[in-house]
């Protein structure tokens, strides 16, 4: 039984991209396809599928990365878990973080549904900041 599901996703991520792999599975759940929705729109992954048995318990998603073969390099360079289940982090819209001065994102679960602490503060609400990412 895994107690923090976004922290797996992420680890799991983390570690595909230190060994150089192009695609890694993740367990599939409402929160995380809308992770991975975010990093797929702000360039950080090609690009994700959802499995095609049914019912569909994985989500496949497919790394970026840049440079020539012989020198190739991870787009996230840093994945790091903000609000965990034994302390959850919560952010009025003022105060939402911005992450590397703006060079990175911070993935923040609202009332309005899951978005960039940039897309939330043009939205005039905080929630709960998941993850940094850059």
């Amino acid at each position: 039984m895994i107690s923090d599901p976004v922290g797996d996703m992420l680890t799991r991520i983390r570690n595909a991209l230190m060994i150089g792999r192009t695609e890694v599975d993740v367990p599939l759940s409402k929160l995380k396809i809308e992770i991975a929705r975010i990093l797929q729109a702000e360039g950080y992954i090609e690009g994700y599928v959802i499995g095609e048995e049914q019912p569909a318990t994985m989500i496949h998603i497919t790394l970026k990365y840049y440079g020539s073969r012989r020198e190739r390099r991870p787009v996230i360079t840093h994945l790091e878990r903000v609000s965990k289940p034994g302390r959850r982090v919560y952010s009025p819209r003022q105060e939402l973080p911005r992450v590397m001065s703006g060079m990175g994102i911070a993935i923040v679960t609202t009332p309005k549904g899951v978005m960039t602490a940039q897309q939330a503060r043009r939205e005039g609400v905080g929630g709960e900041v998941l993850c940094y990412v850059w």
